[in-house]
């Protein structure tokens, strides 16, 4: 190889941005490149391309920065395709970099090895934005902006395929001098003031762009006394033990009824999903100010009797300054109405649960305050994973927001090496696991701080939930499931079984404390059932809501 090649350059810019560790799967297409990085900083072998950026995506949210990615050419790239669009979804700013044919056969149609048709046009499908390398000259400056528009808000994952050719050639050194930063717009605030000051009922729903005005964020709702819902992507943003969040149970009974009650809404960088408005059915006041830095999403769902285009950082900022320390005109029982419905959801969600809220209890008691919490899509996540957990910092909260299956695992791990002085959480059910199974063995050779807590039921458990209480015969939803035990013993992880409530604090304090890599497998056929069964919150045709 070259004293200096594509390898040296990349390098470079992820030390410019803060990244110590990146994932991928090795092959002729990327050599040079996993060379470099091995030697320089951290390679982690992960088994399918995937888990690369799943991974990578899960460092960068952990970090709340860049995470980085590296795959082949063709099949490789279009393996990674699906997890581009969970990070796509998520506004992760994830720096993809994939091989590419020698430049002499590039888009030449002869069937080169690893050869796709339009593989940027693909990657273009599922990324914020792509490029290609098309020479030596300037390469450092090509990926340092790839990585720069993924960190710029909205972020996203940016891809860029590189030709092997140009990988093993020799690169002028050097990086250009990062901009200046751009000055952030301040917006007009006065209408939005008048109206927070004027409301006797006033909500909040923040959302993912609003998880990093956490601060701010919990000055407002501590100014005006106001009710804080959050959607998924928003919890963390004011820590979940605030006497004012409700959190995510918008469509929790209570919740519903509450929010109905408010005479203001303020939105904050939230898309009001389908999953979390009963399907658009959740009314909300009236009186409803957006904010959002996109301008299509003003009254995009909801509409929107005063619409923001901000940043909501920026947007907060300016708000506080506006209002200073200005009465506000919340009506005296409002508080402790807020403060009783936060009590009240989760009691009710506590009742449904049963003995399945004592993992929620019991993990929040061993897991320090800065653990990361990830998830899969999985029944315990959709329950209680992803409401009574509490999550006290949005960097926290990891989980597949575009909601496909299979993913927790890769985002766990990466996760667990952007956090290595803290444990992380990965909590996954025996179907989503199975996605990527192969993973265990990533866990085995790489040996984070990482809790991987499955619950087994045997299949797709909700899913079969959906499908028995529509009435339908069961489909696709039963599986064979490995003996975990023996899995586990394999490859030399250490395995904890849970099988009746009175073994979960044990097993997960056991669990937590090794300060390694620990499977605990939860026998859902042994433990007790909630007693409501979960249902995910989807609309199916022809059933009554």
């Amino acid at each position: 190889m070259s004293a200096r090649n594509g390898g040296d350059v990349l390098v470079e810019v992820l030390r410019r941005h803060g990244v110590d560790t990146v994932f991928g799967v090795v092959s002729v297409h990327n050599l040079p490149l996993v060379d470099a990085v091995d030697r320089d900083l951290r390679f982690v072998p992960v088994r399918h391309e995937a888990t690369a950026v799943n991974a990578a995506d899960g460092y960068g949210r952990a970090r709340g920065g860049l995470g980085c990615a590296l795959t082949s050419t063709g099949t490789g790239a279009g393996n990674a395709a699906g997890s581009l669009v969970e990070s796509l979804s998520s506004g992760t700013a994830v720096l993809h970099v994939t091989g590419q044919v020698d430049t002499p056969y590039l888009g030449s149609g002869r069937g080169f090895i690893h050869e796709t048709k339009d593989q940027l046009g693909m990657l273009t499908a599922v990324s914020k934005a792509a490029v290609t390398v098309e020479g030596t000259e300037g390469t450092g400056a090509l990926l340092d902006a790839a990585a720069r528009t993924a960190l710029t808000a909205p972020g996203g994952p940016v891809s860029v395929e590189w030709p092997i050719d140009l990988q093993y050639a020799e690169h002028v050194p050097g990086l250009p001098q990062p901009p200046d930063p751009a000055p952030v717009a301040v917006p007009d605030v006065a209408e939005v003031a008048r109206l927070l000051t004027a409301a006797r009922r006033p909500a909040i729903w923040a959302g993912g762009g609003a998880a990093r005005s956490g601060p701010a964020l919990t000055r407002l709702v501590d100014l005006l006394g106001a009710a804080l819902f959050t959607s998924n992507s928003g919890r963390g943003a004011v820590r979940e033990d605030h006497p004012l969040c409700i959190g995510n149970y918008a469509t929790a009974p209570a919740g519903r009824a509450l929010l109905a009650e408010a005479d203001l809404l303020l939105s904050l960088g939230t898309h009001f999903r389908s999953n979390e408005t009963g399907d658009y059915a959740l009314a909300v006041p009236a009186t409803h100010v957006q904010v959002d830095l996109a301008p299509a999403a003003l009254g995009r769902v909801y509409p929107a009797s005063t619409g923001v285009v901000a940043d909501c950082a920026a947007f907060l900022e300016a708000l506080l300054d506006e209002l200073g320390d200005g009465d506000v005109a919340v009506d005296p029982g409002w508080a402790e109405r807020v403060r009783g419905t936060r009590v009240q959801v989760r009691e009710g969600q506590r009742a449904a649960l049963g003995e399945h809220a004592a993992f929620a209890d019991a993990l929040r008691k061993v897991l320090p305050a800065d653990a990361v919490i990830a998830r899969d899509v999985t029944i315990a996540s959709s329950s209680w994973g992803n409401r009574l957990l509490e999550v006290y910092d949005p960097r926290d909260n990891v989980f597949p927001r575009g909601g496909g299956i299979g993913q927790g695992l890769g985002m766990a791990l990466g996760a667990a090496l952007a956090r290595p002085d803290a444990p992380t959480l990965c909590l996954v059910g025996d179907g989503g696991l199975a996605v990527h199974l192969g993973e265990l063995m990533t866990l085995a050779q790489e040996a984070p701080w990482l809790v991987v807590l499955c619950f087994n039921d045997g299949g797709y458990g909700v899913l079969r939930n959906m499908q028995e209480a529509h009435g339908h015969r069961r489909s696709g939803v039963d599986l064979t499931t490995p003996d975990y035990a023996l899995v586990c013993r394999s490859l030399g992880l250490p395995y904890l079984s849970i099988s009746d409530p009175g073994s979960v604090a044990v097993a997960l304090a056991k669990a937590v404390e090794h300060r390694g890599p620990v499977f605990v497998e939860v026998d859902l056929a042994s433990y007790p059932p909630m007693p409501q069964p979960f249902t995910p919150p989807v609309h199916v045709p022809g059933a009554s809501r």
